[in-house]
């Protein structure tokens, strides 16, 4: 049955898309993990420090959006809402 689900996408678990491209913004590097949950992809991202202790701070976002391409750049725009708002805090 398992193997039905999977074929027809009747799965429950989100199926991980591939990840998208990297930004680097702010002295961190964005980079685009959207999952893709039924027809859409759920926003995520991982941001991480290039300089210093290579922390990563890894965000999840409630939104839904119908195309990974359209997903990526929304995760591309929270990832540099973050940086600005929160810096450095957003690894304490």
């Amino acid at each position: 049955m398992s193997f039905l689900k999977r074929l027809f996408g009747l799965s429950s678990e989100p199926a991980a898309a591939p990840a998208g491209p990297k930004q680097e913004y702010g002295g961190y590097e964005i980079e685009a993990t959207p999952t893709k949950t039924g027809h859409e992809y759920q926003i995520c991202g991982v941001i991480r420090e290039l300089e210093g202790e290579k922390r990563e701070h890894q965000f999840i976002r409630a939104d839904k959006i119908t195309s990974r391409d359209e997903a990526i750049d929304f995760i591309f725009r929270k990832g540099k809402q973050i940086v600005d708002q929160m810096g450095p805090r957003m690894f304490g």
